[in-house]
């Protein structure tokens, strides 16, 4: 079982800036991918941005410039630095991890984000 704990939501004005952090429980993230989702209220959980064990990142088009994906394996940390957010981008974000040999799936409990004036 791997436990996966978000941090740094918040309340933020629009063109503002924010860094989500992710500590998993234990070392995975040499056979993990690792994954930032969101959940507006009224629509579906999307998929904002993942990185996989070698680093290689994918990103929603809406954040492409904007968001930034990092991983610190020592800490067993994931990031999502958030810059020139809109009001768009408030949700609720959750940290995922995904092991690509049989697709065993984790999630976060998830951190506000609101982008308003």
């Amino acid at each position: 079982q791997v436990q996966l704990v978000e941090s740094g939501g918040g309340l933020v004005q629009p063109g503002g800036s924010l860094r989500l952090s992710c500590a998993a429980s234990r070392s995975i993230f040499n056979i993990y991918i690792m994954g930032w989702y969101r959940q507006a209220p009224g629509k579906q959980r999307e998929l904002v941005a993942t990185i996989t064990s070698g680093f290689s990142t994918n990103y929603q088009d809406s954040v492409k410039g904007r968001f930034t994906i990092s991983r610190y394996n020592a800490k067993n940390t994931v990031y999502l630095q958030m810059n020139s957010l809109k009001p768009e981008d408030t949700a609720v974000y959750y940290c995922n991890a995904k092991r690509p040999s049989d697709l065993t799936t984790y999630w976060g409990q998830g951190t506000q984000v609101t982008v308003s004036s």
